[in-house]
C-alpha cells in the first residue's frame, strides 16, 4: 500500500492562519500525528478537531475541571 498524502483544508479557508512556536513532548505530538494519520488529514487539523471538541467544556472565566484536578499539586513519582 502506498503512501498518501494528509488532507489538508482548501487553499484560502483558513481565515487568519498561525505558526505554532511551542514545543510539546514528542510522544504527545505522535498521538496527534498518528491520529491524523489514520484519518487521512494532516496534524493541524486534528489539533483543530481537538479543540472544537472540547470547547464547549471550557468556562469563559477560570479553568475546565479536567485542569484543576492537579491544580498546585507536585507530581509524585510511583513507587517501584
Amino acid at each position: 500500500m502506498g503512501l498518501m498524502a494528509a488532507r489538508r483544508l482548501p487553499k484560502g479557508t483558513r481565515v487568519n492562519p498561525v505558526r505554532l512556536g511551542w514545543a510539546i513532548e514528542e510522544p504527545r505530538k505522535d498521538v496527534i500525528d498518528d491520529l491524523a494519520k489514520r484519518a487521512g488529514v494532516s496534524s493541524a487539523v486534528v489539533l483543530e478537531a481537538i479543540i472544537d471538541h472540547i470547547q464547549p467544556d471550557i468556562p469563559t472565566v477560570g479553568l475546565p475541571s479536567w485542569m484543576l484536578k492537579n491544580q498546585g499539586a507536585l507530581p509524585i513519582p510511583q513507587a517501584s
